[in-house]
């Protein structure tokens, strides 16, 4: 699991946003690959701190990481923002990294403008559960989900209606100021814009100034027929909407297919289990099964043992390539209950007309009698 980021930068979850510059600056000078040439683990602690600042100095994804913690901050979430995920090239990445803390690029050249970024909406994951049935043939299913949207109110610029943004007299609309410490002269990320170069004259009564609220939204979703547990349905832009004019993010249903009290999937295969008379499995019959499609009708050969399957091709599964699977049928020989005196008696007389020639009509049995005096008369030799 990834450390707290405010346990990275050694503040707590109160922590001004002076106190998380100050912590990112020291670390940064103290982890610093040049400065450390000995110690491996100098880069892995100088990104890390770096991660941990790109999302604690920006209002909004701290407050999104406050909620949702390292989840709110995947690749897919971020989309083309931050990305603790990523493998810059060291140069780019420790460049950037001064530049917030200098001003400057470590590899030459003068620091960049940080403009106002777009983030892309987080994707969201949703369960639904399913009847076998439904998986098999297809549904239509209305879910309520609840998610960061874009605010209607202020058309997610995060300003009241009727009001705008302005300049900002700390940095003068630069998104940076200078600041003396030491010998350094160093320039970071304006702390009265964060870096937009603008300043809201009124925040949005709604969202606050952050462009977006929690809304519950009404989605209809079609499941197609054969659908496996395994498969995610992509829905494009129904996930949370982005920020700072961001893409919205994708919504991801998960099928759960619930067990059926009949049949066990396989796959696009149906397995059945038919519980069979010993009278039919000896002399063959037909026998009625189920099937998703409705009643079949399973004929059963004559001598058949219990344990045999019989598959009844294109009878199980619909699937999304057009080919849909086999119902598999396991037959079962039901041993025959509650006998009256006089069933008892018949079966009596029926198995003594087998005494003469057991081997005959009962082959699996005999065959593993023998087997089993091979093994004590073996172990008899042994002892």
């Amino acid at each position: 699991m990834a450390e707290d980021y405010y346990q990275t930068l050694g503040v707590s979850r109160q922590a001004s946003d002076q106190e998380i510059r100050r912590a990112y600056r020291k670390l940064a000078m103290k982890h610093h690959p040049d400065r450390n040439e000995q110690d491996k683990d100098a880069e892995q602690k100088f990104k890390a701190a770096k991660q941990a600042y790109e999302v604690l100095s920006d209002p909004q994804k701290r407050a999104a990481y406050d909620q949702f913690g390292h989840d709110g901050f995947t690749s897919a979430g971020m989309g083309g923002g931050f990305n603790p995920g990523a493998a810059p090239g060291v140069q780019d990445f420790f460049s950037n990294a001064f530049e917030d803390i200098f001003g400057e690029d470590l590899f030459g050249g003068h620091a960049r403008r940080s403009g106002r970024r777009t983030v892309r909406g987080r994707d969201i994951e949703y369960p639904v559960d399913l009847t076998l049935e439904e998986a098999a043939f297809g549904v239509e299913k209305n879910i309520r989900i609840a998610s960061m949207q874009m605010c209607k109110r202020c058309n997610g610029n995060g300003a009241e209606p009727g009001s705008g943004k302005r300049t900002c007299g700390s940095c003068g609309g630069a998104g940076q100021v200078r600041m003396q410490q030491g010998f350094f002269s160093i320039q970071q990320t304006c702390p009265q814009c964060r870096g937009t170069g603008e300043v809201i004259e009124r925040p949005c009564a709604k969202c606050g100034g952050g462009g977006r609220v929690r809304e519950t939204r009404s989605l209809s979703v079609k499941i197609p027929a054969g659908v496996d547990e395994r498969k995610h349905i992509r829905l494009s832009g129904e996930g949370e909407g982005g920020a700072n004019g961001g893409s919205p993010g994708d919504l991801y249903i998960r099928v759960r297919i619930k067990p059926h009290e009949v049949f066990k999937r396989e796959g696009h295969h149906l397995l059945v289990e038919v519980p069979i008379l010993f009278t039919t499995a000896a002399l063959g019959g037909e026998v009625e099964i189920p099937s998703l499609g409705g009643r079949l009708k399973l004929k059963i050969p004559a001598e058949t043992q219990s344990g045999r399957q019989f598959r009844m091709r294109g009878k199980g599964m619909a699937s999304l390539d057009g080919h849909p699977g086999d119902l598999i049928c396991k037959v079962s020989v039901e041993t025959p209950v509650h006998l009256t005196a006089k069933q008892k008696d018949l079966l009596r007389e029926f198995d003594a007309s087998l005494s003469g020639g057991k081997r005959r009509h009962t082959p699996q049995a005999d065959n593993w009698i023998d087997g089993i005096r091979k093994f004590f008369d073996n172990l008899n030799l042994k002892l």
